[in-house]
């Protein structure tokens, strides 16, 4: 059953790079953008629960969908943490002027960059890792919101930045909500889980991992179609990055295995 729900999200996905990058999706299937950050966010919530088990896994998702709902409504009303914008109206459906798939959007990040802390941090001895676990994380959360911010705005518009801002016209108070939100929910997850853990199926180690690289090719194809190539090789400099520091640490994981 979670595979099939993994090999949805992927064909889904494939679907999606091919009808957004050739401008071929039509306006009555704007629908289907809110089924894959849905779907999107399920698979977060599924790595929470392989990871932390079922009941814990599924409180986390919870928290996360729900703080980043409220603090998303508060941005949208007064400004609060992000900045001052607007969500479209092609986000799916809303709640007080905020839609509820933001909170699945949130899910899927904190999933996939606390999958890629949790396997850098792995080698770090000489630092606390509890410290260093928090910090990369929120830091590639924010590496995803800097390709997902440009194309969400300039070329698709799911949203509108009411105040100029100094990276493609998005405030820098944007990026730096994203690495508090972020710090807290790596917080929280230290606070729930603080002890190590093993995944139910450790496939979803590697499932995690390429999600992050699916979606940073995804918004980096849209961002150079869409004529802001610029945050596209940035991210993607900073993912090779992440990438490069994360295999490195899963031979860590291996050695333990041994």
């Amino acid at each position: 059953m979670l595979t099939a729900i993994f090999r949805f999200f992927i064909i889904w996905y494939i679907c999606g790079v091919f009808l957004l990058s050739f401008d071929l999706l039509p306006p009555w299937l704007e629908w289907a953008n809110s089924v894959f950050l849905i779907t999107a966010g399920v698979i977060g919530g599924i790595y929470f629960t392989q990871l932390y088990g079922w009941l814990r896994g599924i409180l986390y998702s919870f928290i996360v969908m729900a703080v980043s709902i409220y603090v998303e409504h508060l941005g949208v009303q007064s400004g609060f943490l992000f900045g001052d914008y607007s969500y479209g109206e092609n986000f799916g459906l809303k709640i007080v002027d905020t839609p509820v798939t933001i909170g699945f959007a949130w899910l899927l990040v904190i999933g996939c960059s606390h999958e890629l802390a949790r396997g850098i941090t792995r080698r770090f001895d000489f630092f606390p890792r509890t410290v260093l676990f928090v910090l990369t994380g929120s830091l590639i959360a924010v590496t995803m919101d800097l390709i997902l911010d440009p194309v969400a705005y300039k070329v698709q518009q799911y949203w509108i930045w009411d105040e100029p801002g100094v990276y493609y016209d998005i405030p820098l108070s944007n990026f730096f909500g994203w690495f508090v939100l972020s710090l807290l929910f790596h917080l929280i997850s230290l606070v729930l889980f603080n002890r190590d853990t093993t995944l139910i199926s450790k496939l979803w180690y590697g499932r995690m991992a390429f999600i992050y690289g699916a979606i940073i090719f995804m918004f980096g194809l849209l961002a150079v179609i869409g004529g802001v190539g610029g945050a596209a090789l940035l991210v993607v400099v900073l993912s090779f990055i992440w990438y490069g520091l994360y295999f490195w640490g899963g031979r860590h994981d291996k050695s333990e295995e041994k």
